[in-house]
């Protein structure tokens, strides 16, 4: 895939975001932001006590995203975000028309177990559920590929980045 895309490396809970994307952008050769510290505080804070966010609770953190998205229009990026809605990833791409999703799929038991091991972060397993219930996958119109999260990270980052490169053979 040439650059200069800007990534949004999406999926529920525990598919491996904040671990996936930092080294697809370094085989991609650009920057990565991590798409929970765009979360306001009152999000971090509703999520940590176990209750799902709203569409009102997310605008303000896809703002945020778009944003950062945009600014790196020709120059590329690399960002974690569910965008587990259509209308999210719509969001997302009418602040930066040109963004590339890379779906991070996987089976949900496997999903679960990794939840369970994760130390120090706010989303509890107990949101899994929610997550799933409000995923609408990619569609055939939207610009993105599904990646398997099976098998260790550097191997998930390499499928993604040859998923990429078929989706963008340039």
């Amino acid at each position: 895939m040439r650059t200069p895309h800007v990534v949004v490396v999406m999926g529920v809970a525990g598919t491996g975001k904040t671990t996936i994307g930092p080294p697809l952008a370094a085989r991609l050769g650009v920057p990565y932001a991590e798409g929970d510290d765009f979360h306001p505080a009152a999000n971090i804070a509703k999520m940590s006590a176990g209750t799902p966010l709203d569409d009102a609770d997310r605008g303000p953190w896809l703002d945020a995203i778009g944003a950062w998205a945009h600014d790196r229009a020709g120059l590329g990026g690399v960002v974690s975000c569910s965008a587990l809605k259509r209308s999210y990833r719509d969001r997302l791409r009418a602040a930066a028309p040109g963004v590339v999703f890379v779906h991070l799929t996987g089976d949900r038991a496997l999903i679960e177990d990794r939840m369970s091991h994760r130390q120090g972060h706010f989303m509890p397993t107990a949101l899994l559920d929610s997550q799933f219930a409000t995923l609408q996958p990619l569609e055939a119109d939207e610009a993105g590929v599904a990646v398997d999260v099976a098998g260790a990270p550097e191997e998930i980052a390499e499928r993604a980045v040859a998923a990429l490169r078929e989706f963008d053979p340039a």
